[in-house]
């Protein structure tokens, strides 16, 4: 199992970061590159507790579905969404929210298994584990401009 972990911090309150990070519209336009698209289930607005939404974006040449389900949630701190259907043996991924001074610290822990045995751990190795901290950078970077201006510093 792959465990990857990112924190980033915006200058807002984090019942607006949590909410605009389960807003479909804004996750579609931060995984642009990839042009993932939300295909059923939850197709817009907010997704919530026990929903679905299935997704379908380019990685690696090759256009891949996968449905995930909010499989927890504590408003405005926490949220998971696991894995349903998809090309991974696992996948699950927790956003944790707190607040400091006016600036949210929201992090990202996203664990998963690769299939395939050695040939998907190499894989792993090799791309996935950077293409995906890649794509989960990007839409954090997409959130944060949501907030403030792209250039603006953050003073910890």
């Amino acid at each position: 199992m792959t465990t990857i972990n990112l924190t980033t911090k915006i200058k807002a309150p984090k019942q607006i970061v949590f909410d605009v990070s389960r807003n479909i519209e804004i996750h579609q336009q931060s995984a642009s590159t990839t042009n993932e698209k939300a295909i059923d289930g939850v197709i817009s607005g907010l997704i919530n507790l026990g929903e679905t939404v299935t997704w379908r974006g380019k990685h690696f040449g090759f256009y891949l579905t996968r449905k995930s389900r909010i499989t927890a949630m504590n408003l405005y701190d926490y949220f998971v969404d696991e894995m349903e259907k998809g090309k991974f043996k696992s996948f699950k991924h927790e956003h944790f929210f707190e607040e400091e001074n006016g600036i949210t610290i929201m992090k990202d822990k996203l664990q998963y298994e690769t299939p395939f045995g050695p040939l998907g751990r190499l894989f792993d190795y090799l791309f996935l584990k950077r293409h995906l901290i890649k794509f989960l950078s990007e839409r954090n970077d997409v959130l944060k401009v949501v907030f403030q201006k792209p250039n603006e510093k953050i003073i910890y």
